[in-house]
């Protein structure tokens, strides 16, 4: 088996910690006992490329038991956790191309490992996995059944692709799942990006000022937690309707370059490019801390910043001190890219539970109707996301109503009215 990883020594510790996840991922656990008795994925080989994370290896897992051939990459040079590469490799011998740091050439020769496999499934973190095939590997195109896609950059770039016809195989945007997006972005984002900035920095939230910039799913998390441990939160934006929801939900709403100049904390996570740039870094105050918590680090203009700067300096693991010219200093954190998984661990393995489970199906469903499929982006089925919110719910040990005759007819009737 190819693989390429930083140290295959370091497998048990990997496989303690994948262990721990699992404890908290009980749908993608049952998913996985059905896997094993039906084998739906008999036959398919799944090249992804995700974050190598604890959360990840179960759901390498789960797929692996539902019989399929899985090779995986990662998804961002600095998200790697090591130890769970080298767990994956030693115990499931699964090949894993990753190695956290490294290199843009390596991060792509990570890709080329995959791709070797020949998928006739892709699993998208950011769609580089995708761009890849379509520009260097068309060959592979006839024998893929589809993908799916976990992110909101990435469904970006996938619909624009598709809208331009140049999409070569159909995908899912597992991104746009309910319990996907309700709680990986809000309640995962928002809690990782608080901790990823804490392990940086050891700064205290509460009295400062922290801008986040961009009022989606991932915003309105990391808002609601900066709020929580007590600071005052401002938002940018550039949608008139997230940003009245914004003031509407409590949080000052301002242009970036007013924010600039009162904000201790600045996060980033909008899925766009320069956000925060050079006339921005002009007005900030001195000791200004920087984090991105979209999926590319293009969310913070770095070549401006290191332009600007007179010395640049790691003053601490994940912190990068650019000194500008007039003395003040502006703090980076996690060379911009996604700070919840270069400096802490990613989302809480409860909430990737549904993400992931969501990727699960997703397989499944491809392997079931993908050859049905145009060459769009397509949202997950209704039907696969209530079944992953039921079985989040189950294993809560919580039960709900249902409707009965009445109120289904009623619901479904137009000639009861008042």
């Amino acid at each position: 088996m190819d693989y390429h990883i930083k140290d295959i020594n370091l497998a048990e510790q990997g496989q303690l910690r994948i262990e721990w996840a699992e404890q908290t991922m009980p749908v993608l656990r049952l998913i996985r006992d059905r896997f094993e008795k039906e084998k739906p994925l008999a036959d398919v080989r799944i090249g992804a490329c995700l974050h190598v994370t604890t959360e990840t290896a179960n759901l390498m897992r789960t797929l692996k038991a539902g019989g399929a051939e899985v090779a995986l990459c990662a998804s961002n040079p600095l998200s790697t956790q090591d130890d769970v590469a080298a767990a994956l490799v030693k115990y499931d011998d699964i090949p894993v191309f990753a190695i956290k740091g490294e290199d843009r050439d390596t991060y792509y020769q990570h890709i080329e490992g995959v791709l070797a496999t020949s998928p006739t499934i892709t699993m998208d973190d950011g769609a580089d996995l995708i761009s890849t095939i379509h520009s260097s590997h068309r060959e592979l195109l006839n024998q893929i059944i589809g993908g799916t896609e976990e992110t909101t950059t990435g469904v970006i770039r996938l619909r624009s692709m598709a809208e331009d016809g140049v999409l070569g195989y159909p995908i899912i945007a597992v991104n746009d799942a309910m319990t996907k997006h309700l709680f990986d972005n809000r309640y995962g984002t928002g809690q990782s990006t608080i901790d990823g900035i804490l392990r940086a920095t050891n700064r205290l939230i509460a009295g400062s000022t922290f801008v986040v910039c961009g009022y989606g799913w991932c915003g309105r998390g990391v808002a609601m937690r900066a709020k929580g441990m007590g600071a005052n939160v401002v938002i940018t934006e550039v949608d008139p309707l997230r940003a009245l929801e914004a003031v509407m939900d409590g949080f000052r709403v301002m242009p970036m370059y007013e924010a600039a100049k009162i904000g201790d904390f600045f996060v980033t996570v909008t899925g766009d490019i320069n956000v925060i740039r050079r006339e921005h870094f002009m007005v900030m105050k001195d000791g200004a801390i920087l984090a991105n918590s979209g999926h590319f680090d293009v969310e913070i203009e770095k070549k401006a910043l290191g332009e600007m700067a007179k010395r640049v300096r790691r003053i601490r693991e994940y912190v990068d001190e650019y000194t500008l010219e007039d003395g003040r200093r502006i703090y980076l954190l996690g060379e911009g890219r996604l700070i919840n998984l270069a400096a802490a661990e990613g989302h809480p393995s409860a909430v990737m539970d549904m993400s992931f489970a969501n990727q699960a199906l997703a397989a499944e469903y491809l392997v079931k109707e993908g050859k049905r499929l145009e060459k769009q982006v397509y949202t997950v089925p209704e039907e696969l996301d209530k079944e992953v919110a039921r079985l989040k719910l189950k294993a809560m040990g919580i039960e709900i109503d249902t409707l009965t005759p009445e109120q289904e007819k009623y619901l479904s009737s137009w000639e009861i009215g008042t």
